[in-house]
């Protein structure tokens, strides 16, 4: 099972400086794939970031942390690019659709929707609706507390 780590946070939101370079980094060394918010500007600079493009980085930075980057697309020259020149990447679009596929063709769902052994679980810490056994069976969790999943899922120590 994958276990995600929603913008880099590792033990709740905005434990860190969400979708930070470094707060990714972080969650990817210590074993996490990671879901991370993309922007893209009209002079075709990289931005990652929620509501707003906040911290800029090199598409070689999303390369070469490819095989552990699950990436939303938050406007439609972030979507555009990615179709067009970055094919090997795993990224998606969505806004308040149920269930979308990655580019991957991964379904991803959305927080409290049902899921499924071929869907990630997304932020299932805070829908009722999702049952330990019920995850354990999915593809994946995207989460705040991948360190707290990751012990209860797996048996892993890590602190």
């Amino acid at each position: 099972m994958k276990i995600i780590s929603h913008r880099g946070n590792l033990v709740g939101p905005k434990s860190c400086q969400e979708n930070a370079p470094l707060s990714i980094n972080k969650a990817i060394e210590l074993g996490f794939d990671c879901e991370i918010d993309l922007w893209v500007d009209n002079s075709i600079r990289f931005l990652l970031g929620h509501d707003f493009g906040e911290f800029e980085v090199k598409f070689n930075w999303l390369k070469e942390r490819q095989e552990k980057l699950w990436i939303h697309c938050k406007n439609l020259k972030a979507l555009e690019i990615l179709q067009s020149d970055a094919k090997d990447l795993n990224f998606f679009w969505h806004q308040n659709d149920d269930h979308v596929l990655t580019s991957k063709a991964i379904i991803w769902s959305f927080p409290g929707k049902p899921i499924s052994s071929q869907a990630i679980a997304v932020l299932p810490e805070i829908w009722d609706s999702y049952e330990s056994e019920s995850l354990k069976d999915s593809y994946g969790i995207c989460t705040d507390y991948p360190l707290k999943f990751d012990q209860s899922l797996n048996g892993s120590t890590l602190s």
